[in-house]
């Protein structure tokens, strides 16, 4: 015990401080952590002294691994090189949105709060649910792969809520929108767009999966299938969806065209649409299946969802009646 107290003192006398600066120092953390210490005795004090030292020194060493959120965002950004460009021209313009904020950027990554991520989406992302919605989700990314490279060790944006999603019943295209649409891709200027126009309507599939397509890969005519693979669909996940009346398209017409956006513009314009609901294609289709078919598990693989709910919220209509039999009939 003698030897521990010599040693003590000679390292006291090494260092900048002295042993009144000691003493106030354990006093003082003594007093911070009242009442925890009250009744403890001198050697349970000392060790519970001696254990917030070293979480201390542990907290410290955390604090310099760290780097700032600007650089961490943009490493984030990097690691994505194999997704789509217009996913990472997303991920660049959120990120260039997080910046503007004075003072985000240089931020510690590991040293930013709930609060302070709640305040930057609310700053950045304006009032719009979906651009809000977006921002989170991308924020959420970026703290995750601070995780991964150990730079924080927690996900602050965890603990936000995202916006509601307000689902709202889909109206489908009466029958004679549908029947304007195919009697217009049959007209010679808008030929190239018939399969394509096959695809949303009967097949559900999205018109920037249409447009990502490559008929010789992704159609197994044998097995009239037709498979949205993972670089091909919105979201990331493949799936496999009958052919059903695409199937019957002339071998000549099974073609994806070049400047594909803007000839499915002016399909719809020469078809006498003004306005047009995104995916109202890819709505028709689920809601005429989900009542001609009455099967929504079928429904939920074809459209490449995780679960019935959005199904059922969105699609179960009941006025449809015959129309979906004249639809698939």
């Amino acid at each position: 015990m003698i030897a521990m107290e010599d040693t003590a003192n000679k390292l006291l006398e090494a260092m900048p401080l002295s042993t009144i600066d000691a003493a106030r120092l354990v006093l003082e953390t003594t007093e911070m952590l009242a009442p925890r210490t009250a009744g403890l005795d001198r050697t349970e004090l000392m060790k519970l002294l001696r254990h917030i030292i070293s979480l201390g020194v542990e907290e410290m060493g955390k604090e310099e691994n760290t780097v700032s959120f600007e650089e961490a965002g943009w490493s984030s950004i990097e690691q994505r090189a194999g997704r789509r460009p217009t996913t990472r021209r997303d991920l660049r313009h959120f990120m260039r949105r997080f910046l503007r904020k004075e003072g985000v950027g240089q931020r510690p990554l590991r040293a930013m709060t709930t609060s302070e991520c709640k305040k930057l989406l609310q700053e950045t992302c304006g009032s719009s649910l979906c651009v809000l919605r977006k921002g989170r989700m991308i924020l959420h990314s970026i703290f995750e792969y601070g995780i991964r490279q150990e730079w924080c060790d927690t996900n602050p944006v965890t603990r936000i809520q995202p916006p509601a999603v307000e689902e709202r019943t889909i109206t489908p295209l009466t029958l004679d929108e549908v029947k304007r649409l195919e009697e217009t891709a049959q007209k010679p200027q808008h030929r190239a767009m018939r399969f394509s126009l096959k695809l949303m309507l009967y097949c559900g599939v999205r018109p920037t999966e249409v447009s990502r397509m490559v008929p010789e890969r992704d159609i197994d005519w044998k097995q009239r299938e037709l498979i949205i693979r993972p670089q091909t669909s919105k979201t990331g996940g493949g799936r496999v969806i009958p052919m059903r009346k695409a199937a019957r398209i002339a071998e000549q017409d099974r073609v994806i065209p070049s400047n594909w956006r803007r000839r499915w513009q002016r399909l719809r314009q020469d078809a006498g649409f003004t306005e047009w609901q995104a995916d109202a294609c890819r709505h028709t289709f689920a809601s005429y299946h989900a009542r001609h078919f009455h099967n929504l598990p079928a429904l939920q693989l074809e459209m490449g969802h995780t679960g019935p709910s959005l199904l059922q919220s969105r699609y179960v209509t009941g006025f449809l009646y015959n129309n979906a039999d004249v639809f698939w009939k």
